[in-house]
C-alpha cells in the first residue's frame, strides 16, 4: 500500500488563504443579515414621503421634529403621531422603570454575587442554577406566571408591577456579570487590608469595591438597556397608564408601519449603542 502525498508547503499555504477569505464573507454576510434591518430603519427614518417609506423622495429631519412636538414643514395630514404628549408619558414610565429596576437588581446581584463567591454554603451550587433560570426561562412564560402570581394577590397592574417583573430576571443578569468580575479578583489585597486593621467594611469600601466597580457598572448598563427595550414581559404586567415607550410603538405598529417609528426606533437604537459602549468600556478597564 502506498502512502498518501504530503501537501507541500505553498499548497497549504493556499488553502489557510482561502479559508480565511472565506471567514471573512461569512462574517461579513452574518453581520450584514443582523444589522441590515436595523441599517435600513435608520436609512428610512430620514425619508420625507409620508405614504410610502419605500419611495425615497427628499432628506428630511421632520420625522425627528414631530416626535417631539417641534413646528414642522409637514401637513397635518402627514402627521402620525397621535400625541406628543401620550409618547412622553410613555418615554417617562420606561425611564422611571428602568431606573428603578437597575438601582435595585445592581444593589441585590451585586450583593448576591459577592455572596455567593465569597462564602461556602450548603446548596451553593444549586444556588447559582437558580439564578441562571429566569434569564434560561422563555419571556413569554415568565410574563403569564408573573401576571398569575399578581392577579392570585391582588395586585393592580400598574408600575409597580412592571418593575418587580423586570427584577425577576434582571437581578440573574447583574449576578453573573459582577460574579465574572468577582472571580479576576485578587484575594490577597483583602487579607492584606485585614492584617492591617481594617474591618470587613472599610476592606469592601477601600479594596473590594474598587477591584469589582467596572463590573457593577457594565452589569446596571445591561440592566437599564434591557429593562427599557423589553416589551413581552412589560406586555403581561402593565396595567392602564403604565404604558411604557416599547408598548407604545407596538401600539403603533398594529396600525401600519409609519414614518415617525423609524425615527423613534433610530433614536431608541443609538441610545441602546452609546450605554452598551459605554458599558464595554468599563468592563474592560483593568485597575
Amino acid at each position: 500500500m502506498t502512502k498518501g502525498r504530503q501537501l507541500s508547503g505553498p499548497v497549504i499555504g493556499r488553502l489557510g488563504l482561502i479559508n480565511k477569505w472565506l471567514l471573512f464573507v461569512y462574517g461579513c454576510l452574518f453581520f450584514l443579515f443582523i444589522y441590515l434591518p436595523i441599517l435600513l430603519i435608520m436609512f428610512y427614518s430620514f425619508n420625507s414621503n409620508p405614504i410610502n417609506m419605500m419611495i425615497l423622495q427628499d432628506f428630511t429631519l421632520d420625522w425627528y421634529r414631530s416626535i417631539f412636538g417641534l413646528s414642522t414643514a409637514l401637513t397635518e395630514d402627514s402627521l402620525y403621531v397621535e400625541s406628543t404628549s401620550q409618547l412622553m408619558a410613555a418615554l417617562k414610565n420606561s425611564l422611571i422603570v428602568a431606573c428603578s429596576t437597575t438601582t435595585i437588581a445592581t444593589i441585590l446581584g451585586t450583593a448576591t454575587a459577592i455572596g455567593v463567591h465569597r462564602y461556602r454554603f450548603r446548596l451553593r451550587q444549586f444556588y447559582q442554577a437558580l439564578m441562571f433560570m429566569p434569564m434560561l426561562m422563555p419571556d413569554i412564560v415568565l410574563g403569564i406566571a408573573l401576571l398569575i402570581f399578581f392577579v392570585n394577590f391582588g395586585m393592580k397592574l400598574s408600575l409597580m408591577t412592571i418593575i418587580i417583573g423586570h427584577l425577576t430576571f434582571l437581578i440573574s443578569y447583574v449576578f453573573i456579570v459582577v460574579s465574572a468580575r468577582l472571580a479576576g479578583t485578587d484575594t490577597t489585597l483583602e487579607e492584606a487590608s485585614a492584617d492591617l486593621g481594617a474591618n470587613e467594611w472599610v476592606t469592601f469600601r477601600r479594596v473590594t469595591f474598587p477591584q469589582i466597580l467596572p463590573g457593577v457598572v457594565g452589569g446596571a448598563l445591561l440592566a437599564f438597556i434591557i429593562s427599557i427595550d423589553d416589551i413581552v414581559i412589560t406586555y403581561f404586567t402593565a396595567g392602564v397608564g403604565s404604558t411604557t415607550l416599547p408598548l407604545f410603538i407596538y401600539g403603533m405598529v398594529r396600525r401600519g408601519i409609519k414614518p415617525e417609528i423609524n425615527a423613534i426606533a433610530t433614536l431608541m437604537v443609538l441610545s441602546s449603542l452609546i450605554i452598551a459602549s459605554l458599558g464595554l468600556y468599563l468592563r474592560s478597564r483593568r485597575r
